[in-house]
């Protein structure tokens, strides 16, 4: 049946958006840090910037001039983190989305304050959103690469109690908490896994491809014990492409569109190190969840997992360690994330239709902000209304143990 506004599904359901982002606000680590550390945490100084310039796989060398354009830069030991207009884009022309150095009075507000964000979701048709880190990067990298541990784990739990009960904390549930763990010690992550879900956090991010960053994988049995905490307490496990700290560029002389264009490899195999590692097996009510990945992918990804455990698991390493063939975890366990992807929407049947959410990735510049209901109309046109409600808020509910009104 198609209504008045020309959709078979009707009147579009308010959106969960399950991967947008936040700017962290200047004053972030100076007020939740304990005092002891404060003088040490990351601050934001004005700086003037000289150069900027890619040098390959999403890096970029940069220099400071006093005389240079101003950028709000975040300054933690020996770490300079400039703040670039395409980590803000929204309300900038998309000619205008650009690596160019940023100040927080130059950003959208909506970026660091949450009364703005929500007033942008409303903007929006966006119910309720969960945010990745900026400075912090997408699992929290930053604190896992600094020297000082205490101090790094001091702030993993003052994003965390930032994130709680400053960010989330006044909005009515809309602003879906996602804390950070201390990546190097998996006992304190583990830890912070239960404090968080203590107090109603039901989402942790980790790393896509924990090697990369140099982690053990997740085949050598060091992730158990954090497992087992997303098991117990019904954490998703959330990896942003990107969290490895590396993109699949070609070339270090490649532009940057080449390593967007090729940024879900990461999530592939990322999936494929999942599924053949046997910890969907071993904690079957462990929950995954990859953002910003796309899900057009999913359909060959499985069958090509499929083929190899049926026709190569005994000398595939997997004989013993994954019983049934992967895609049987993938759609008990797992979920796919997009914005845009045509040929994913059309190959739901294949990765199932419980099997995905949506999102709108405010404030980057990938974000539909704020056409996402038109985009998500023109996107969905044709699918019922099950499975439009499903894709847009049943499943990121389902997920995330949200407690918010199915309809």
């Amino acid at each position: 049946m198609t209504t008045d506004g020309g959709h078979s599904f009707g009147e579009l359901p308010r959106i969960i958006s399950v991967d947008d982002h936040v700017v962290e606000p200047a004053h972030l680590w100076r007020t939740w840090l304990p005092a002891r550390f404060r003088d040490a945490g990351p601050r934001v100084e004005r700086r003037g910037i000289g150069t900027l310039a890619h040098v390959g796989g999403g890096s970029y060398r940069q220099t400071f001039d006093p005389d240079g354009p101003p950028a709000d830069c975040w300054v933690y030991q020996d770490l300079v983190y400039i703040n670039k207009r395409h980590v803000a884009a929204v309300g900038f022309d998309r000619d205008e989305m650009t690596m160019t150095p940023i100040t927080y009075d130059e950003m959208r507000p909506g970026c660091y304050e949450p009364a703005a964000r929500l007033a942008d979701m409303d903007l929006n048709h966006v119910e309720a959103s969960l945010c990745f880190p900026t400075f912090p990067r997408f699992c929290g990298q930053t604190f896992a690469e600094a020297a000082d541990r205490d101090l790094a784990a001091a702030c993993v739990a003052a994003y965390n109690d930032w994130m709680v009960e400053e960010w989330c904390g006044d909005s009515g549930g809309r602003l879906i908490p996602l804390c950070l763990i201390p990546l190097w010690d998996v006992d304190l992550a583990a830890a912070e896994v239960r404090r968080n879900a203590a107090r109603g956090v039901r989402a942790v991010c980790f790393s896509e491809i924990p090697p990369k960053l140099g982690l053990p994988s997740i085949h050598s049995g060091y992730w158990d014990p954090f497992a087992a905490a997303c098991q117990e307490t019904g954490t998703v496990v959330c990896m942003h492409i990107g969290s490895s700290s590396s993109m699949p560029a070609t070339s270090a002389d490649a532009p940057v569109a080449v390593a967007a264009t090729l940024s879900f490899n990461n999530a592939m195999a990322s999936l494929a190190d999942w599924l053949f590692s046997g910890l969907l097996v071993r904690f079957p009510a462990l929950r995954l969840a990859y953002s910003e990945g796309q899900i057009g992918w999913l359909p060959y990804a499985l069958e090509r997992a499929d083929d190899v455990w049926r026709e190569h698991r005994a000398w595939g390493g997997v004989r013993d360690l994954v019983p049934q063939p992967p895609s049987t975890y993938f759609r008990r366990q797992v979920y796919g994330c997009f914005f845009r992807d045509r040929h994913g929407l059309a190959s739901l049947a294949e990765i199932g239709v419980d099997n995905v959410t949506f999102e709108t990735d405010y404030p980057h510049t990938d974000s539909t902000w704020p056409e996402t209901k038109r985009v998500a109309e023109r996107l969905m046109a044709g699918l019922d209304a099950e499975t439009v409600h499903k894709v847009v808020r049943g499943n990121a509910i389902r997920m995330l143990g949200l407690d918010l009104a199915s309809g």
